[in-house]
């Protein structure tokens, strides 16, 4: 039996894990992409639990970086970067329940090369910002172009070949009266660029408005841990995605499921309170589905816990904690 026979998704959702009707989401259908997640702009879509939905999103640059010779401070206009396929309204949903959305294939799309990574001008991990101000000269722009597909990976150099680890790296649902930049991750989701979020895997989103109104784009073809200089290997995509509600079930952070472990995902700054989040929430977690004693738990997860650095590089940073499926077992039902 497939763990996703037993995942939280097929016990608890609507449409118990069983795939409903599926629904083109293209560029044509999409028109104007979306830079905030917020409640003020109306759905692209209107889906019932368990339909499945699959998506051209742009890259974070939508599209605008299109040779090595571009400069990304000539090109880009701040801070219209991470474009957002949706919103997607899920019908039956409402504040306090949960979209679990299953992440079914991420495929690249568009002539090559297709994939664009580079440095910008104060911005990224190692460098001086606006935020972490220093008398550091920037540094200079860069641009890489590269090839991407599923079958051979990333062409990086005649030497070096990356694989094809494909993930969403913006991907919540509304805030409930905000409208908050698709640069920002938080309690919602957002820009996490965490890359355990990937097909296989299901997130679990709080729902703070009717219809959950879920947006997704900033699909990545490969990023190590922290997306160092800011900038992973952005690719535009079709992204197919299965939707399923679960009702009354109020988390207050993403949760994400995996053949392999649970996590929890925080985001913050400084990243010591992302982890904490994070951390805080798997205790949570543990106590009211595992029926752990609090105490009990965090002395655990001390000793087998495992945290993941999403990045660390946007205006807040995002940490995943996680505990191994093979320790904790499967979390209580209904």
């Amino acid at each position: 039996m497939s763990w996703l026979e037993n995942s939280i998704l097929a016990r608890m959702g609507v449409a118990g894990g069983r795939p409903g009707r599926t629904h083109a989401l293209t560029e044509a259908r999409q028109g104007r992409y979306h830079y905030v997640y917020g409640p003020y702009a109306e759905p692209v879509l209107t889906i019932e639990p368990g339909d499945v939905v699959v998506a051209e999103t742009h890259d974070a640059f939508e599209g605008k970086i299109r040779s090595e010779t571009d400069r990304p401070s000539e090109v880009l206009r701040f801070p219209y970067l991470n474009p957002q396929n949706g919103p997607i309204f899920v019908k039956g949903a409402e504040k306090g329940d949960c979209l679990a959305v299953h992440i079914k294939d991420i495929r690249p799309r568009g002539p090559q090369p297709v994939g664009t990574t580079c440095l910008i001008t104060e911005f990224g991990g190692l460098v001086a910002t606006g935020a972490t101000a220093l008398l550091n000269k920037p540094l200079p722009e860069k641009v890489k172009k590269l090839h991407v597909t599923v079958e051979e990976g990333v062409k990086w150099s005649d030497k070096i070949t990356l694989p094809y680890e494909p993930f969403i790296g913006t991907i919540g649902t509304s805030p409930e009266i905000e409208a908050i930049s698709s640069l920002v991750p938080d309690y919602y989701g957002g820009n996490m660029d965490l890359p355990d979020v990937a097909p296989g895997a299901v997130i679990y989103l709080p729902v703070n408005r009717e219809g959950a109104l879920l947006y997704l784009g900033d699909c990545h073809a490969i990023q190590g841990d922290g997306e160092l200089c800011g900038v992973a290997l952005e690719h535009p995509t079709h992204t197919t995605v299965q939707v399923d509600l679960i009702k009354d079930w109020t988390i207050a952070w993403p949760r994400l499921e995996t053949e392999a472990f649970f996590m929890t995902i925080g985001s913050g700054r400084p990243m010591e309170d992302a982890a904490r989040i994070a951390y805080r929430e798997l205790v949570r977690w543990m106590a009211s589905d595992w029926d752990f004693d609090e105490h009990e738990a965090y002395l655990l997860l001390t000793q087998c816990g495992k945290v993941r650095v999403g990045n660390m590089v946007d205006p807040k940073y995002t940490l995943g904690a996680s505990i191994k499926r093979s320790i904790v077992g499967e979390p209580k039902g209904r």
